[in-house]
C-alpha cells in the first residue's frame, strides 16, 4: 500500500476532536519541544501570568492562554529562542480560606492547630490539589515550559522575596506605620483594593441634628442645630469634626464654630473643605477620620485628632483609640458609652438610631442606594480600620517606572492605556504590603520586649547585623506578605534572580538569556495591582550590564475581560459562568446546573439561575474540542475591548475545523484513483503548468501570510484569525478545490498538469495548516503529519517546530487576484440569475456578455475555460454596446451585463414580479442617495471622494433601472 493511502486511511470520516487530541500533547510535553536553548540568542519569552493554585480554569484564563500560546508558538516557529516561563501563586486569602474551611469540617481551627502545623496542612492541601489548574492550563495546549515551573512559596522565589525586602528596608523604601486599611472583620486582615467587590445594594440615608455647643447660634433657617447626613450612624462615636463646603451660602456663617457630638457629648469643629458635595444629603457631613477613607484624607488636611472606636472584629473598643496625629497616640483614652462596649458594628448602629429616635435628634431616614464593599472571600462588609501596617514609599521606585514608559522602553497596546498607567503612577500612594494571614511570606522583622524592630533574613542575622546581646529576646512579626508583592518579582525571581547556581538545565543563564521578557499579556483591571508594581521593582532591583535599571517586559498588551453573549459579567451569582474544560468536552444538563447553583445560599437565586440554564442549554453543552474553543478567542480579541463569548460563534469555528478537517481528506481522495493507489505528485513547483486557478491561489496564500504577520506584530489576532478563516474557507475551500476537482476529472486536462494540480493543492494546505498552527494545535499537527511528507514537507517531527511560513512576493500576482475577482463575479452572477430563474444546477446554459471594453476582453481570455466549467456555461456570446441582445434575465459588474436568453427557460408572469421586487429595491436605494446628495451639509462637509464615491453609486443604480425599464416592457410582450 502506497503512504498516500496509509495516510488517508488515518484520517476518520468525521471531525472527533477527542479523538484528535488524545495523547497529542503529553507527546509535545515529553518530547521537549516547549523547553528553549540556553546558549542561543534571538530570544523571545513571556512569563505566565500566575494563576493561583487554589483555583480553576475561567474564562479570562481560558481567553489569555490563548492569547500567549499563540504569540509562543508563532515564535517557536519563527525560530525566536522561546520561552514561556509557567508558574502559580500561593494565593494567600484564598488558600487559607480553604484550608480552614476543611478543617472546620472537622470542627479544628487554626489556632486549635497552630501556626506550625496549620502550615503543614496548607502544604500537604497544595501537594494533594495545587495542580488542578495546570492540568486544565495543558488541556489548552498551552506549550509553557514546564520544567522551568515555578510556584511563589519555592525556596528560591521565597529567598528573592526575602532578599527584596531586606534591601528594601534597608534602602529606607519599607517602613511600618499606622494608616487606614481595607479590613476584613471576618479573616482578620487587611485587603488589596482588589480583593474588595463594589456591591449595589440598597441602605438608607440617616439625618441626625447635631446642636451647636454655642445656644445662641442658628443657622438661615432659624434651627440651634446642622442636619447631617450619613450611611454609617455607628461611626458617630468615632466623629472629630462636621464639615461644610466653603461656598455653600447655608452653612458660610457656622464654619470655625462648634456642634455637641451626641451620646458622647464631645464638642468638635466645623470645618470648610472643598470636598463636601453641597447636593448630598444636607450638604454638612460627619467626619470620622478613622472609619472612612475621604474623612481620613480630610482630617489630614485639618489636623483633626483620630479616634479608633472598633477592634479588629468591628466590635465596640471600651476605652476608644485617640490619636493626635499617627505618631503619637494620647495617653488619656476616651472611654466609650458604657451599654455600648462590645456591641459589633451593626447592633450598635440600631442601638444609636433607637436612642436617636427616642431622644429626638433623628431627624429622618431616606432609602439610599449604596456601593457596599465587601471581601471578594468573605463576602463581609469591609471596614475601614486604622492598624499598624507594613509599607513601601513608593514615589521614588516609582519615577524609573514612569521613565520608561514615556521613553517608549516600554509600550502599551492599546496606547491608551499608557494613559491610564501614568495617570495613576504619578497620583501614587504608598503601598501596605503586609496581611494579618498565615499562609505566605512571613514578614523578615524581628521585635524586641521594647518594640524596636529589626529587619533581616533570619533570627540569627539579626544578631549579626544589628551587634545584638544573645540575652534580648526577639520575637518575629506573626504577618506575612501580601500576594502582590512576591508577583511583583515575577519576571525575575522565576529565572532565578539571586541564586547563581541557576539549575541543571540553564546553568544560571536562564535570566541573561530571557530577560527582560517579550511581552505581558494581562488583564486592565491589574495593571495597577501587578504591572505596574512589576515595572517599579523589575527596574530597582535588576541591572543591565551598564547598571542602569532593566524592564521586566518589552510590551504590555492588554485585553479585556470575558463577558456572556449579552455583555454581562460573568459570575456565580448571575449563573452565567462557563468553563472552558465544559465547553471542549462537553456537560451534561444536570452537572451544568449543579455546577452553577452549588453553594449558592439562597434558593430562589439557585431555581431561578436552574430555570435559565434548563433554557439556555436544554440538552447541555455538547464538546467543541480544545481548537475550536481557540479560534473563538482569538477572533474575538480586538486590541483592548471587552469580549461578548458567543456559543454560536463557537459553534461556527467548531464548523470550521470539520472543514479543515473535510477538504484534506477531499484533497487526499483527489489523489488516489479509484484502486486506491497513489497518483502522480510532483514534489515542486513547476509554474509553466499552471493555469489561473494555481496563480490565484498561490497568490492569495502569500498575501495571507503576508497579512498574518502584519497583523501578529500589531496583536491583532481577531485580524489574523479572519485572514486564516477567509483564506481557508473562502477561497481555498470554496474555489480552488472546486477548480482543481474540475480539472482533475477532465480528460482534456494533461497528466503532467493534473501532477501538478495535485501538488497545488497539497502545497498549499500544508503551508496553511503550518501558518494556523498557532492558534489551532491540535487540529493541524494531526493533517499536518498526514499531508506534510507527500510534498516533502516534512522535515521535522512535528508541526510546532516546524518553520512558520514567510511570504514570497514574487508569488504575489496582481493580475491573477484581479482576474480571479472578476471571475468570482462572473460566475456569482450566473449562479444568482440560474436561482432567481428556478433553474436548478444541472442545467447548462447560454450567457450573454455585452459591453466589455478592450481590457475585459482580453481579461475574458485568461478566464473563459474556468468561468465556463463552474458556471455551467453551454456557450459564451460576446455583444456589443448597440447590438440587441434577446429578452434575458440579466445582472450587471460595473458596466459589464451579464445576460441570459429567456425564452424557452422562464416563466415571464414570474421573472416580471422578480424584477419589480429588484426595481422597488434599487428605487428606495436611490432614493437615499439622492436625498444624501441633496443634503447641503453633507455635500460641504463630507470628504471629496466620499461625495464622488456617493455620486458615481447613484449614477450607476438609474443606469440599472433604466435597462430594468426596459426589460420590463420587453417581457410584457412575451
Amino acid at each position: 500500500m502506497s503512504q498516500l493511502n496509509a495516510t488517508t486511511q488515518n484520517l476518520q470520516d468525521a471531525y472527533n476532536p477527542t479523538e484528535v487530541e488524545a495523547g497529542m500533547y503529553q507527546h509535545w510535553e515529553n518530547s521537549g519541544y516547549f523547553k528553549p536553548d540556553y546558549q542561543k540568542s534571538n530570544a523571545f519569552s513571556i512569563a505566565l501570568p500566575p494563576p493561583n493554585v487554589t483555583g480553576s480554569l475561567h474564562m479570562g484564563h481560558g481567553f489569555n492562554n490563548t492569547i500567549m500560546d499563540t504569540l509562543v508558538r508563532y515564535h517557536r516557529m519563527m525560530g525566536d529562542n522561546t520561552l514561556w516561563q509557567a508558574g502559580t501563586d500561593h494565593a494567600g486569602i484564598a488558600t487559607q480560606m480553604v484550608v480552614e474551611r476543611q478543617l472546620g469540617l472537622q470542627g479544628i481551627s487554626r489556632h486549635d492547630l497552630g501556626r506550625e502545623k496549620f502550615l503543614e496542612k496548607v502544604w500537604q492541601w497544595k501537594h494533594e490539589s495545587g495542580g488542578n489548574i495546570t492540568r486544565q492550563i495543558r488541556r489548552l495546549g498551552s506549550s509553557v515550559d514546564w520544567s522551568r515551573e515555578r510556584f511563589t512559596m519555592d525556596e528560591g522565589l521565597s529567598k528573592a522575596v526575602q532578599d527584596v525586602f531586606v534591601r528594601l528596608y534597608d534602602d529606607g523604601l519599607i517602613y511600618r506605620g499606622k494608616r487606614l486599611v481595607n479590613w476584613d472583620v471576618k479573616l482578620e486582615t487587611a485587603l488589596s483594593d482588589l480583593e474588595v467587590e463594589n456591591h449595589d445594594e440598597q441602605g438608607f440615608l440617616w439625618h441626625f441634628n447635631y446642636y451647636f455647643a454655642d445656644k445662641t447660634l442658628t443657622t438661615t433657617d432659624g434651627n440651634h442645630y446642622v442636619t447631617v447626613a450619613t450611611t454609617r450612624p455607628e461611626t458617630l462615636l468615632g466623629d472629630t469634626a462636621v464639615a461644610v463646603n466653603p461656598n455653600d451660602e447655608r452653612y458660610r456663617h457656622l464654619i470655625g464654630k462648634s456642634v455637641i457630638l451626641p451620646i458622647s457629648n464631645r464638642i468638635v469643629p466645623i470645618v470648610a473643605d472643598d470636598y463636601v458635595d453641597t447636593e448630598f444629603g444636607t450638604g454638612v457631613v460627619k467626619i470620622t477620620p478613622a472609619h472612612d477613607f475621604n474623612d481620613y484624607e480630610l482630617g489630614k488636611r485639618h489636623d483633626l485628632p483620630i479616634i479608633n472606636i472598633f477592634d479588629k472584629n468591628a466590635n465596640i473598643l471600651p476605652k476608644l483609640e485617640v490619636y493626635q496625629n499617627l505618631q503619637q497616640r494620647e495617653p488619656n483614652l476616651e472611654n466609650a458609652p458604657s451599654d455600648y462596649v462590645g456591641l459589633n458594628r451593626f447592633d450598635a448602629r440600631k442601638k444609636l438610631v433607637a436612642t436617636a429616635e427616642t431622644e429626638g435628634w433623628l431627624a429622618k431616614i431616606e432609602p439610599h442606594a449604596l456601593k457596599t464593599p465587601r471581601g471578594d472571600r468573605s463576602g463581609e462588609v469591609v471596614e475601614p480600620y486604622l492598624t499598624d501596617q507594613w509599607y513601601v514609599a513608593i514615589e521614588e521606585l516609582a519615577k524609573p517606572a514612569i521613565q520608561a514608559v514615556e521613553d517608549g522602553r516600554i509600550e502599551f497596546v492599546p496606547s491608551n492605556y499608557k494613559n491610564m498607567y501614568m495617570a495613576w503612577m504619578r497620583d501614587i500612594q504608598d503601598w501596605c504590603i503586609s496581611r494579618q494571614l498565615w499562609w505566605g511570606h512571613r514578614i523578615p522583622a524581628w521585635y524586641d520586649d521594647k518594640g524596636n524592630v529589626y529587619v533581616a533574613h533570619s533570627e540569627s542575622e539579626v544578631y549579626q547585623k544589628y551587634q545584638l546581646s544573645q540575652d534580648v529576646q526577639l520575637t518575629q512579626d506573626n504577618d506575612v506578605l501580601d500576594t502582590w508583592f512576591s508577583s511583583g518579582l515575577w519576571t525575575f525571581s522565576t529565572l532565578d534572580w539571586g541564586n547563581d547556581s541557576g539549575n541543571n538545565d540553564d546553568n544560571g543563564l536562564a535570566l541573561k538569556t530571557f530577560h527582560p521578557t517579550s511581552v505581558l499579556v494581562t488583564g486592565f483591571d491589574i495593571i495597577f495591582f501587578w504591572v505596574a508594581r512589576m515595572i517599579m521593582l523589575t527596574m530597582h532591583f535588576v541591572k543591565n550590564d551598564d547598571g542602569s535599571p532593566q524592564i521586566p517586559f518589552k510590551t504590555v498588551y492588554v485585553h479585556g475581560l470575558v463577558r456572556d453573549g449579552q455583555g454581562q459579567k460573568m459570575s456565580k451569582s448571575k449563573g452565567n459562568v462557563l468553563d472552558p474544560i465544559d465547553l471542549i468536552d462537553g456537560i451534561d444538563l444536570d452537572s451544568l446546573i449543579a455546577k452553577r447553583t452549588t453553594g449558592l445560599m439562597n434558593p430562589k437565586d439557585a431555581q431561578k439561575i436552574e430555570k435559565t440554564t434548563r433554557k439556555e442549554f436544554p440538552d447541555g453543552i455538547i464538546g467543541f474540542g480544545t481548537d475550536a474553543l481557540r479560534f473563538t478567542f482569538t477572533s474575538l480579541a480586538s486590541t483592548g475591548r471587552d469580549i461578548n463569548f458567543d456559543l454560536k460563534r463557537m459553534e461556527g469555528n467548531r464548523n470550521f475545523c470539520n472543514k479543515i478537517w473535510n477538504a484534506t481528506r477531499f484533497v487526499l481522495m483527489n489523489c488516489v484513483d479509484k484502486q486506491n493507489k497513489a497518483l502522480p505528485i510532483d514534489k515542486t513547483a513547476k509554474v509553466e503548468l499552471w493555469e489561473l486557478p494555481e496563480h490565484w491561489i498561490v497568490s492569495r496564500l502569500h498575501a495571507t501570510i503576508e497579512e498574518v504577520h502584519k497583523h501578529i506584530k500589531q496583536y491583532r489576532f481577531d485580524l489574523v484569525s479572519q485572514n486564516i478563516y477567509d483564506f481557508i474557507w473562502n477561497e481555498y475551500c470554496d474555489w480552488y478545490v472546486e477548480l482543481a476537482k474540475s480539472a482533475l476529472n477532465d480528460d482534456a486536462v494533461s497528466a503532467a498538469r493534473k501532477s501538478q494540480i495535485r501538488f497545488v493543492l497539497l502545497d498549499t494546505l500544508e503551508i496553511a495548516l503550518r501558518m494556523t498552527h498557532p492558534i489551532m494545535p491540535y487540529l493541524t499537527e494531526k493533517l499536518w503529519q498526514t499531508i506534510a511528507p507527500l510534498v516533502d514537507k516534512k522535515h521535522t517531527d512535528s508541526i510546532m517546530i516546524a518553520n512558520y511560513p514567510t511570504v514570497n512576493h514574487k508569488l504575489i500576482s496582481t493580475e491573477s487576484q484581479n482576474d480571479m475577482a472578476w471571475l468570482q463575479e462572473l460566475i456569482g452572477a450566473v449562479r444568482n440569475i440560474r436561482g432567481e430563474m428556478k433553474l436548478g444546477n444541472a442545467l447548462r446554459l447560454p450567457v450573454l456578455l455585452q459591453n466589455l471594453n478592450d481590457d475585459e476582453k482580453t481579461q475574458l481570455t485568461r478566464i473563459e475555460n474556468q468561468f465556463k466549467t463552474l458556471a455551467k456555461v453551454e456557450n459564451l456570446t460576446l455583444l456589443s454596446e448597440d447590438e440587441a441582445a434577446p429578452l434575458s434575465s440579466q445582472a450587471l459588474i460595473g458596466k459589464v451585463k451579464v445576460l441570459v436568453p429567456m425564452k424557452g427557460l422562464i416563466d415571464p408572469i414570474a421573472e416580471l414580479d422578480r424584477l419589480y421586487k429588484l426595481q422597488a429595491k434599487l428605487l428606495k436605494q436611490a432614493d437615499g442617495l439622492q436625498a444624501k446628495l441633496s443634503n447641503e451639509n453633507f455635500v460641504n462637509k463630507a470628504p471629496a471622494d466620499v461625495v464622488q464615491s456617493e455620486t458615481a453609486k447613484l449614477n450607476e443604480l438609474k443606469e440599472q433601472l433604466e435597462q430594468m425599464d426596459r426589460q420590463i416592457e420587453l417581457l410584457k410582450t412575451m
